[in-house]
């Protein structure tokens, strides 16, 4: 079964804001990584300054629902700014299904960042639409809701 959930984005305040929300709704952090625990890679470097800002965490809010974010690093994507600091986040239950969804919605669109093996262990991608809206497709054999 395919899920989608909202993937939220935050200029340096990811942690506070979810903090916030878990005060509303309650559970615990079922994923919470940092940018300092990528490992390094050729394309990309982490400022000092950015490498404890939150890359990924994860609140469920229902058995159905979760609530993803991260905090945005400078220089990477596109500007953050009310109205693109939120993507559909997209998890199928099969390869072949993310493929599809991601090269369907990427028609007309802008990819950016291609579908590929990540190093947490997923099937991802992210991409905007040809509507203006970011959309993030995932799978994982041992995906959960995270």
């Amino acid at each position: 079964m395919t899920k989608i959930n909202v993937y939220l984005t935050f200029d340096d305040n990811c942690e506070k804001a979810f903090n916030f929300y878990q005060s509303i709704f309650g559970g615990e952090f079922v994923a919470k990584s940092r940018f300092s625990e990528m490992p390094p890679g050729p394309d990309y470097h982490i400022p000092d300054d950015e490498k404890e800002k939150l890359m990924h965490i994860t609140l469920p809010i229902s058995k159905e629902t979760v609530l993803m974010g991260s905090d945005k690093l400078h220089g990477f994507g596109p500007e953050l700014t009310v109205g693109n600091n939120f993507s559909i986040s997209v998890n199928t239950d099969s390869l072949k299904e993310s493929e599809r969804v991601f090269k369907q919605l990427s028609e007309g669109g802008q990819i950016i960042m291609p579908m590929e093996k990540t190093f947490w262990g997923s099937y991802f991608g992210m991409l905007t639409d040809k509507f203006g809206i970011n959309w993030m497709v995932s799978f994982s054999e041992n995906e959960t809701t995270q």
